[in-house]
């Protein structure tokens, strides 16, 4: 038993070291990935803000268009009522 006493703490104490090493080596793993991911993020950042250009431009150009067709859809139905809501005039003014 005195033996065991004496051989016990050392054990621990290695699995200890051990266990020490294998969470400093993790740590250094896990910094170098961190800086390849930060990297990663930048390039596509990069990539995404030199898009934002031609997005505003699609976006503008998107916009100018469907005033454009809201003008014609306007211009188009207020000829169609005139057209109908003319005629219905008509047709009433015709029964008085």
């Amino acid at each position: 038993m005195n033996a065991l006493s004496q051989i016990l703490p050392i054990v621990i104490y290695i699995l200890l070291i051990g266990l020490l090493i294998i969470g400093i080596i993790i740590g250094i793993k896990l910094i170098i990935t961190m800086n390849k991911v930060e990297k990663i993020v930048n390039n596509v950042e990069n990539k995404v803000n030199s898009l934002n250009g031609l997005f505003n431009i699609i976006e503008i150009t998107s916009g100018k268009i469907t005033g454009v067709y809201e003008r014609i859809i306007d211009i188009v139905s207020g000829i169609v009522d005139k057209l109908f809501i003319g005629k219905g005039n008509r047709k009433e003014d015709d029964y008085e």
